[in-house]
């Protein structure tokens, strides 16, 4: 057996991913240690966060009215901005189209990371390793991590939420389906004369899109902006003026005068899919278990799903969080939502990237059907938000099918019909 500090699960990884894994195991009963430095408070990036990531984050104590700088989502666009022969009508979805007030909150990551943090130091449960993980030593009932400091942290099971490039993951001998993609996204905020309206706009170019998301105020918003990777790096150096010439010439003046805020960043896409969730004690979240193009707002959230999905499996009653009966019902939770989304938000960029004809055509007479079909409207933007809700929502069409609806059931009844769905 091997000495030194004893918990019950680690979670590498210290994003908004590792540290609200960390909340919600604690809250399951569970000693948790987490392990990595502190989140940058330089980071640039926002999350635009739909209501089920909200109401995981009320679940650690943590509601958007509280985070300083969250704004909500209420309208959401698609714009082709391609210039092709083929462009696709422009698409709005308004969340009152479905009975809510928002789709969710766009909140700038630092103040996320920063809320999360503050809740990781007050919880009696979790102790904070501001270190790296230099080696991994998977044993058959537990898993070993050595810290930068060579101490040596013992646990029954390792959530692995320390990024792509994972070395738990790479321990545990998952291997990943990698593919470079030929896109850079330039990440800013901005100041802007009209008021958004609460409104997030993603114009599509050739390159790939251009997102426009709220912020506080009504006068603010960020920016991310994919583009080709040379152009992405002459346009990080242009001076403030000339890129806010540019931003507003690419959304259209629809916000006015533009004014860039200090502070860029670039950061180079890519598309990584393991070949599995979970194995030896290893359980894969966030950007460990999927990475793709941030199109449509999936990424962070279906990190977040991944966490809600690994605390429901670990918290049925098992004595060993890492057993292989709780990493195999984690790998069949997750893979339909994770497979679904990667591969709808591949499919939409490589729509924007191809320039043949037939893509052309497929993609403006998806984008036709959305704007004018009510009901496929409603399902697109209730799936977008949360998964297996636009199915339950035409459930009522058919009434062989509606007789057991969710909203009827208790929860254990809801918990049992929404595996089922999925």
């Amino acid at each position: 057996m091997t000495t030194g500090e004893r918990t019950d699960i680690i979670v590498a990884g210290a994003g908004p991913v590792g540290l609200l894994a960390a909340l919600a195991l604690a809250r399951k009963n569970f000693q948790v240690t987490l392990i990595g430095p502190e989140p940058s408070s330089q980071e640039q990036r926002t999350a635009a966060l739909m209501l089920p990531s909200i109401e995981l984050l009320e679940t650690v104590g943590l509601a958007a009215r509280d985070l300083d700088e969250a704004a909500p989502l209420s309208i959401m666009r698609i714009v082709d901005a391609t210039g092709r022969l083929i462009r696709s009508p422009a698409v709005t979805f308004r969340a009152a189209e479905i009975g809510e007030n928002a789709f969710g909150y766009n909140i700038p990551n630092r103040v996320l990371n920063a809320a999360l943090a503050e809740r990781v130091e007050a919880s009696a449960g979790i102790r904070w390793e501001r270190s790296l993980v230099s080696e991994w030593i998977l044993h058959k009932n537990e898993v070993e991590a050595v810290v930068g400091n060579g101490k040596r942290i013992t646990a029954r099971l390792c959530v692995a939420a320390d990024g792509r490039s994972s070395s738990a993951r790479e321990a545990a001998g998952i291997g990943v389906r990698h593919r470079a993609l030929p896109q850079t996204a330039l990440v800013c905020n901005f100041g802007h004369k009209r008021h958004h309206g609460y409104a997030s706009t993603e114009f599509h170019t050739e390159h790939g899109p251009c997102t426009q998301v709220p912020l506080p105020g009504g006068y603010r918003s960020s920016l991310v902006w994919v583009m080709a990777p040379e152009q992405a790096a002459l346009w990080a150096e242009l001076s403030d003026d000339v890129l806010a010439e540019r931003v507003e010439t690419q959304l259209q003046s629809m916000l006015g005068k533009v004014e860039i805020e200090q502070g860029r960043g670039l950061f180079p896409l890519s598309s990584v899919l393991p070949k599995r969730f979970a194995a030896r004690r290893v359980a894969l979240v966030g950007e460990a278990a999927h990475v793709f193009p941030p199109i449509t707002a999936q990424g962070l959230n279906l990190g977040l799903r991944d966490v809600a999905d690994l605390s429901e499996c670990v918290g049925d009653g098992f004595d060993d969080p890492g057993a292989d009966q709780v990493l195999t019902r984690y790998e069949r939770r997750r893979l339909p939502d994770i497979f679904a989304r990667s591969g709808a938000v591949s499919l939409v960029n490589s729509s924007l990237l191809a320039s043949n004809l037939p893509a052309q055509l497929a993609r403006g007479a998806g984008l036709a059907l959305l704007d004018n079909i009510p009901g496929l409207r409603s399902f697109f933007m209730r799936e977008g938000m949360r998964p297996g809700s636009g199915l339950r929502s035409i459930l009522p069409m058919f009434p062989s099918l509606s007789r057991v609806k969710e909203t009827d059931q208790p929860a254990d009844s809801r918990s049992r019909l929404r595996r089922a769905v999925r």
